[in-house]
């Protein structure tokens, strides 16, 4: 892969970028900053309502704006990154991403910090934007599902480590110190970005206006009722995950007992998880048409979130049958946000940005809606499983009625 500022990379033709290690790798860090964001500070939620006087559910929203943020900034930026190209708006909006973590570090209580962590993630959003079109600026159907499910291998890793990294920089320094990380990260990132992300964007296939041109491009998405169909899914597979991710830090330690570390070593059991059933549906890919996947995946993840809703009511006091059910399901949840947003990207991809900033939107905007549920219902066992169940029942619903997946011919659908 070319390094940015070599000759002819503006312009360079679709088959120019390997999706080797070092591009996986890159699109992957930029992929996975919300997740970052959100892991690294997890363990810290019930020392965040004590230190700064206020509830479980108030801490809570913190994570809550920070998806709203980032649903809503996907909507201003995905336009922007198909008028200006994917580099700038990545490297704008990391660069804030830095300073709204020193503004959370210095919060001084919960109003401020959720203003700051909706800002978060509304720059946090420019990265994973900038990600999401420039695969498919280079990828389409079962190609771009197997380079977003081998992303996930890298975005399965902050699972693994952040949550764990989050407790011990909150155990020695305090919480404030974990987004001090993160603004560290986000310099990182941005100087991967700026010497070896090239622009896959040429200047002859960008969009030219303003707001009329933008709106233009999202009136031509909402029409389409497949494609919205498809981009919904990934918000309703991330309602599963988010909360799981909203709801564990209550469940499991205070519910349980477990220490931060304890946690921190249980979210990371499961993210291997993520990270194998990702890696499984990339290779399934390779043989079996993504809608095919989509079809026997969701029926699978509504089976063990009634599972985990019979264990929650039925053994509530038991954790192994309660982490066993846990690590199945976050091991199907990456069946269905690469193959529905590959079959979604593939269906619009002159205006790639916005239809990528379209389903980043709704992934995010659906998960901050619904998981404050979570806590609205009470922040326990029983809470979480019923908001899972309700999320994987309306996601089945909708490949369902909105889409040919389960009629005659609908394996072949695109």
């Amino acid at each position: 892969m070319r390094d940015v500022g070599e000759p002819g990379t503006e312009d360079a033709p679709r088959h120019t970028l390997r999706p080797n290690a070092r591009y996986v790798l890159l699109l992957g860090s930029m992929t996975t900053l919300p997740a970052i964001s959100t892991d690294m500070y997890l363990p810290s939620l019930p020392d965040v309502a004590r230190d700064l006087h206020t509830s479980a559910t108030a801490a809570q929203l913190t994570i809550t704006a920070m998806l709203v943020g980032g649903a809503l900034g996907q909507l201003v930026i995905g336009p922007l990154s198909d008028r200006f190209g994917r580099r700038r708006p990545a490297m704008v909006g990391v660069a804030l991403h830095v300073v709204t973590s020193l503004l959370c570090a210095v919060a001084p209580s919960i109003v401020p910090m959720i203003a700051a962590r909706s800002l978060q993630g509304f720059f946090n959003a420019a990265a994973t934007v900038s990600a999401m079109a420039v695969i498919r600026d280079r990828f389409v159907g079962a190609d771009a599902s197997r380079m977003l499910s081998r992303l996930m291998l890298v975005i399965g890793v902050s699972p693994l480590f952040a949550p764990s990294i989050g407790g011990l920089i909150a155990g020695q320094a305090g919480w404030r110190a974990v987004f001090l990380a993160l603004a560290l990260a986000g310099v990182a990132l941005w100087v991967l970005i700026w010497r070896r992300m090239p622009e896959t964007l040429p200047r002859a296939r960008r969009r030219d206006g303003g707001l009329r041109t933008a709106l233009g491009g999202y009136r031509t998405l909402v029409r389409d009722r497949h494609f919205v169909a498809l981009a919904v899914l990934p918000g309703l597979g991330m309602v599963i995950l988010m909360s799981y991710v909203v709801g564990s830090p209550f469940v499991l330690r205070e519910g349980f007992g477990l220490s931060a570390n304890q946690f921190g070593l249980l979210f990371a059991f499961n993210g291997v998880a993520l990270v194998g059933g990702a890696q499984i549906n990339a290779a399934l890919v390779r043989r079996m048409a993504p809608v095919r996947i989509l079809r026997v995946a969701l029926p699978i993840s509504l089976l063990l979130t009634l599972s985990l809703f019979a264990v929650v009511h039925l053994l509530p006091h038991r954790l192994v049958p309660l982490l066993v059910v846990l690590w199945l399901l976050m091991g199907t949840i990456n069946f269905v946000p690469p193959n529905a947003s590959a079959l979604a990207l593939g269906r619009h991809g002159e205006i790639a940005g916005t239809a990528a900033a379209v389903i980043g939107a709704l992934q995010a905007g659906v998960a901050g809606v619904v998981s404050p549920l979570v806590g609205v219902l009470g922040g326990n066992a029983v809470a979480m499983g019923t908001v899972m169940v309700s999320a994987s029942v309306t996601a089945l619903a909708v490949l369902m009625i909105a889409t040919p997946a389960y009629r005659r011919g609908g394996w072949s659908a695109a």
